[in-house]
């Protein structure tokens, strides 16, 4: 069973880290307007470097709350991204 099936999911196999940084920031923010609090990244377990990309990148976003690898996969980190707090324009007026 899969505990986290209907959270958004970015795929980063064979990519580059160059790129995978690029896709992850766009990844998190657009996850973050869009409201969703949790979202997994596919960075494989392969050499490394992909989750090593991601961790950094991760660790430096102001939109991710936490992060961890899977306990029951290697392959894929879980990132709570923060709450969005919306002002509305009549508390904006006090």
């Amino acid at each position: 069973m899969k505990l986290y099936s209907n959270c958004p999911t970015l795929d980063l196999h064979g990519e580059t880290s160059d790129f995978a940084r690029v896709e992850i920031n766009d990844f998190v923010r657009d996850n973050y307007n869009l409201k969703n609090d949790t979202v997994i990244i596919i960075h494989g377990i392969g050499t490394g470097v992909l989750k090593k990309t991601t961790q950094q990148v991760l660790s430096k976003n102001k939109y991710v709350e936490t992060y961890k690898i899977d306990n029951f996969n290697d392959g894929e980190t879980i990132v709570k991204l923060k709450k969005r707090i919306w002002l509305s324009s009549f508390n904006m007026l006090k």
